[in-house]
């Protein structure tokens, strides 16, 4: 009896044991990871915009990573290409929701993609951060969609407060016909009265076309002092052209779009002279060293081009301060995605390579006036305007 009731002791002690040693083992054990989604127009004619992005991306997951990830918990980051096309995005989204099961995406690189996915993700209730710049995506305020990339309504108030600045009064302009052109054209026309501007013709161009003379010519004969083109290359490289061509010599405005070193490859020469507003990352090392923006700015230009051998643009800034954003909120929230987008829209004072993001109930962009400074190219280089 006594040898039994030892023998069972014995037996407890060790079941004990056992279960101590499994569950410290789950105690210690690695969690699973945060699966994250990226869709980019990495290859086709946007592939400026979207192959940086998805360099910053990973980039930006892997430092993460290095430094204990979230939680205790990896990013693991899924990613597609979309090619610039709204199909193939909705595809992907449909993709990462379903089969991959993201909590949530960064993406895309364009506004009509960004729209396109924009029910997706309503309806899986996956909170999206885009990497475009058309105002339409976060207004009206939608509960799960943000963006990095800095209004147009922000641009269009950059620019025209430069054209005021120089005394012109009536402008033309030459927009792309797709929803980053609409939405620059409304902008365009809604501010203008308020800075004392005139528009005297209005002409559009299609994404791909090769030759604005004709829109260019119309916009000439009303004899404006400034104008004002506004999409994403390559179309603007060729309504430069066209204006040197034309030897219109009047001042010529770009749109944020543009604000990378493909545009000055694309236009060549007829780059020279050509304004624009663009973040701070162009210009950098032009910066004042009270900059909040400086030390972020110089650490991811670094960082970026040491890993890449190529050089940086703002396109990539967007799913770089898009990684780090969702990055903040994903803290203390295991992966919900309600507590995700909730967590989005509290974040204040966040320092970025776009700009300074607060974020609210109404601004779901988060950013203010100086997120943008004036740029014009000099000898094949931006250069800050005072």
């Amino acid at each position: 009896m006594k040898t039994s009731g030892t023998r069972m002791i014995r037996a407890l002690a060790v079941a004990a044991l056992m279960v101590c040693t499994v569950m410290s083992g789950q105690g210690w054990a690695a969690k699973g990871p945060y699966k994250i989604g990226g869709i980019f127009s990495i290859t086709g004619s946007s592939s400026f915009l979207g192959d940086p992005e998805k360099k910053s991306m990973e980039m930006a997951v892997e430092k993460i990573n290095a430094a204990g990830g979230i939680d205790g918990h990896m990013l693991e980051p899924v990613i597609y290409d979309d090619e610039g096309d709204p199909t193939k995005a909705v595809l992907a989204a449909n993709k990462l929701t379903s089969k991959d099961e993201v909590i949530a995406i960064v993406g895309p690189s364009l506004t009509p993609t960004t729209l396109a996915i924009i029910p997706v993700v309503e309806k899986t209730g996956v909170p999206l951060i885009s990497c475009a710049a058309g105002i339409k995506i976060t207004e009206p305020v939608k509960p799960l969609v943000y963006k990095t990339a800095q209004n147009d309504v922000l641009a269009v108030a950059a620019i025209y407060r430069h054209i005021k600045a120089a005394n012109i009064k009536k402008i033309g302009i030459i927009t792309v016909e797709n929803a980053f052109g609409e939405s620059g054209k409304e902008q365009l026309a809604a501010q203008a009265p308020k800075f004392g501007l005139q528009i005297l013709q209005a002409e559009t161009f299609g994404a791909k076309d090769t030759d604005m003379t004709a829109q260019l010519a119309k916009i000439r004969a009303a004899q404006p002092e400034a104008l004002v083109c506004w999409g994403t290359n390559p179309g603007p490289a060729v309504v430069a052209k066209n204006v040197v061509q034309m030897n219109m010599k009047i001042p010529l405005y770009q749109s944020h779009g543009v604000a990378s070193p493909k545009f000055i490859e694309l236009a060549e020469s007829a780059a020279e002279g050509i304004l624009l507003p663009t973040g701070k990352i162009l210009v950098a090392d032009q910066l004042p060293e009270t900059d909040p923006q400086k030390t972020v700015l110089k650490g991811y230009i670094t960082e970026f081009e040491k890993r890449y051998s190529m050089p940086v643009s703002g396109f990539g800034g967007y799913a770089y301060d898009g990684i780090n954003l969702l990055a903040a909120a994903l803290k203390g929230t295991e992966g919900d995605k309600k507590k995700i987008a909730e967590n989005i829209g509290k974040i204040k004072g966040f320092v970025g390579v776009t700009g300074s993001f607060t974020f609210s109930p109404e601004d779901h962009n988060g950013l203010g006036p100086d997120a943008f400074v004036m740029v014009v190219i000099k000898d094949g280089k931006w250069q800050l305007l005072k």
